[in-house]
């Protein structure tokens, strides 16, 4: 769905973010910009089978602190997720009780997992006892569609539901998607984002791929070993402009629109050829120059192939002036949260723009020439950003590129 002639501004007003580095945004950002790691040795289950054993799991996420606890059990961890970062952000949007509940509010959720863990507990559940061990709870729980409805119910959205499983990408096409639902009328706010909690089969997966670094993400190093997994959930609050000065709203900053591209090259790798359509889609789409672009959020997971097309469609786009533009990766210290990724990279691109300030990519010890980029190494820069770019690349060639300005 895309609007050739745009004329509503569209703003964000309420942040909220779950990670194993933060909870709420205010926490999320501070950790961010001292470049705190929030990888850790996993206890969530047994690694021992397993070649590596860290990933970036939220140890102090307490659901009881979001969700009444009747309803928690018919909730698995993602929807927990999800449905706290939603509340956060509510929260922070600084609307009084009932607002939203009483306008057209969408809400577009991106994910790769679903409530994959769910479905974990019922396979081992069958294995060990016979199906009739399996709690039929769970059953509603695996549904994907189940982490948007948990809340659209908790907070009575009257607006369109959407649930995008583009895998790596998934929270800018939420985002997008967002946008565009304000764009054409069909909603008077959306809260986007995605979510996915960490579970065994992706870590089993990633680890059969021998794509997982054993100690740390080291994005466009060149002695980098791979990703790490996560998990976590972020929520932007959407608003026509109008809206929000009429409420009086804080405004962080504007969704100036955003770029899709699917180039079908590999079922896992990355092409830079599709990475730099996708930005070069997203650019002229919003109708600004290139060389307006401050900062790039990347997607920079710390695979070989992945840092090198996005370095390479980065120089490819902005030529010369390829090293004036700050590039980080914030999965160096999240890990990567899958369909949470772009979310909450969308985020932080949000409080860059607000705080000219912009995030490091930490773990960065020895230049690579096929990564000719600046990555921002180690340690946060305070730089004017007034245009960010938020990139997510996705298996399959499923990429998305979201442009984020300074309100103004």
């Amino acid at each position: 769905m895309k609007v050739n002639n745009k004329k509503k501004r569209v703003v964000v007003t309420g942040l909220g973010v779950v990670s194993s580095i933060g909870i709420g945004h205010a926490s999320f950002w501070k950790n961010l910009i001292e470049g705190k790691s929030g990888i850790s040795e996993i206890t969530s289950f047994d690694t021992s089978g397993h070649v590596t054993h860290k990933a970036g799991e939220i140890k102090d996420f307490v659901a009881e602190e979001f969700i009444d606890q009747r309803k928690i059990k018919f909730m698995a961890r993602g929807s927990q997720l999800t449905l706290a970062a939603a509340k956060l952000a509510l929260k922070d949007a600084g609307t009084q009780k009932d607002y939203f509940s009483k306008r057209r509010v969408g809400f577009c959720l991106g994910t790769t997992l679903g409530e994959l863990p769910a479905l974990e507990v019922m396979d081992r559940a069958w294995i060990k006892e016979g199906p009739q061990a399996i709690d039929r709870r769970l059953a509603f729980q695996f549904s994907t569609i189940h982490m948007a409805a948990c809340v659209s119910l908790e907070c009575k959205f009257r607006g369109p539901v959407r649930v995008f499983t583009t895998a790596c990408a998934a929270g800018n096409y939420a985002i997008g998607f967002g946008y565009d639902l304000i764009q054409y009328g069909e909603a008077d706010a959306v809260l986007v984002g995605g979510a996915d909690a960490f579970s065994w089969i992706p870590f089993t997966g990633f680890n059969q791929f021998r794509s997982v670094a054993p100690e740390k993400c080291q994005p466009f190093d060149k002695n980098r070993k791979g990703m790490m997994l996560g998990e976590g959930a972020g929520i932007l609050v959407l608003e026509p402009l109008e809206v929000a000065l009429s409420r009086d709203a804080r405004i962080y900053a504007e969704i100036l629109g955003y770029g899709l591209s699917c180039d079908a090259f590999h079922p896992t790798n990355t092409q830079a050829e599709g990475i730099y359509e996708c930005m070069d889609e997203a650019i002229q789409e919003t109708q600004i120059p290139a060389d307006s672009v401050d900062y790039i959020c990347a997607h920079g997971t710390g695979t070989r192939q992945n840092d090198k097309a996005e370095a390479a469609a980065i120089n490819r786009l902005f030529g010369r002036r390829t090293k004036k533009v700050a590039v980080s990766s914030i999965k160096s210290m999240l890990g990567h949260t899958m369909g949470a990724a772009s979310a909450i990279e969308a985020a932080a691109c949000v409080l860059a723009v607000k705080h000219d300030i912009i995030p490091p990519t930490i773990n960065f010890e020895t230049p690579d020439p096929e990564c000719d980029i600046d990555c921002v190494p180690n340690v946060a820069r305070k730089h004017q950003v007034n245009v960010a770019l938020n990139n997510g690349f996705a298996f399959g060639g499923n990429n998305a590129c979201v442009v984020i300005k300074k309100f103004k």
